[in-house]
C-alpha cells in the first residue's frame, strides 16, 4: 500500500447519530453527486437508508473525521455475495489525500479479502484512491440505472491482499 507523503491528523470512529446530518449536508453536493455520477438522496431517503445501514450488523460503517470536523463515511458492505468498500468524502476535503487515508486506515480494520469497488469511470480521483490503495481493475461494465444511481460505465476493483 502507498503511503501518503503528508501525515493527516485522521481518525475513523463509528457513525453516530449526530453525523447523519453532516453526512446529508455532504451527500446533497451537487459536484460530488456529479462526479460519482450519483443522484443525492432525499432526506427522508437518507435518514431511512442510514437507519437500515446501522441496524445491519452485516455492515462496517465509520465517519471520517479530520481535524475533529466531519469529512465524510466510509463502509462495507454485502451486494450480490461480494463485499463492498464505498466512501463519501466532503468537498473541501477532496485533494488533501483524507481518501486514500481514510481508506488505508479502514483496509486495517475490515479483513475480508476479496475486497471490492465499483467507480465510475470518468470518476479518476476515486479510481486513483483505490489504486494507491492496492485495488486492481477486475473488469469494466455498464450499471443499471437506479433511483440512486445512473447508468454509466464503471470500473469493478479488487483487493485481494
Amino acid at each position: 500500500m502507498e503511503t501518503n507523503k503528508v501525515d493527516l491528523p485522521l481518525c475513523l470512529r463509528r457513525v453516530q447519530g449526530s453525523d447523519l446530518g453532516i453526512l446529508y449536508e455532504i451527500q446533497i453536493d451537487p459536484l460530488a453527486n456529479a462526479m460519482a455520477v450519483a443522484n443525492p438522496r432525499t432526506r427522508d431517503e437518507f435518514f431511512e437508508h442510514w437507519r437500515r445501514v446501522l441496524a445491519d450488523p452485516a455492515v462496517i460503517a465509520r465517519t471520517i473525521v479530520m481535524g475533529g470536523r466531519v469529512s465524510g463515511s466510509i463502509s462495507c458492505f454485502e451486494l450480490d455475495e461480494r463485499t463492498y468498500v464505498g466512501y463519501w468524502i466532503a468537498r473541501e476535503s477532496w485533494g488533501r489525500g483524507i481518501a486514500t487515508r481514510a481508506l488505508e486506515l479502514f483496509l486495517d480494520e475490515v479483513a475480508t479479502r476479496p475486497l471490492w469497488a465499483r467507480v465510475a469511470i470518468s470518476n479518476a480521483a476515486s479510481a486513483r484512491v483505490l489504486e494507491k490503495c492496492g485495488f486492481v481493475e477486475h473488469a469494466r461494465m455498464m450499471s443499471e440505472e437506479t433511483p440512486r444511481f445512473p447508468a454509466c460505465e464503471e470500473s469493478l476493483m479488487r483487493l485481494d491482499a
